[in-house]
């Protein structure tokens, strides 16, 4: 069991370091989609920083756990059209 959860920490924590990077605000700040779109962010990178925090703690269920949500805020503003995404990407549900 230890194994299988390192390797699916390790994954979610690429895939939303790799989400971060990809995801790209379709409004500038001052607006109320840019705004909402830096919320998302903003919740995403600090997921990203305590995972990465739980896991060099020696915690990796709540570094998933953090990974996950991370990536769930993400996945969310793609779905309600605050960011705009590669069409060739697999990482987001569309």
């Amino acid at each position: 069991m230890p194994a299988e959860l390192d390797e699916k920490t390790d994954r979610y924590e690429t895939m939303l370091a790799d989400a971060l990077t990809q995801a790209s605000a379709v409004a500038p700040s001052g607006t109320p989609l840019g705004d909402a779109a830096a919320d998302c962010r903003e919740m995403a990178e600090s997921y990203l920083e305590d995972g990465r925090h739980f896991r060099s703690s020696g915690d990796p269920v709540n570094a998933l756990a953090s990974f996950s949500y991370g990536y769930g805020w993400l996945d969310a503003g793609v779905r309600f059209g605050l960011f705009e995404i590669p069409s060739t990407t697999e990482l987001f549900t569309t």
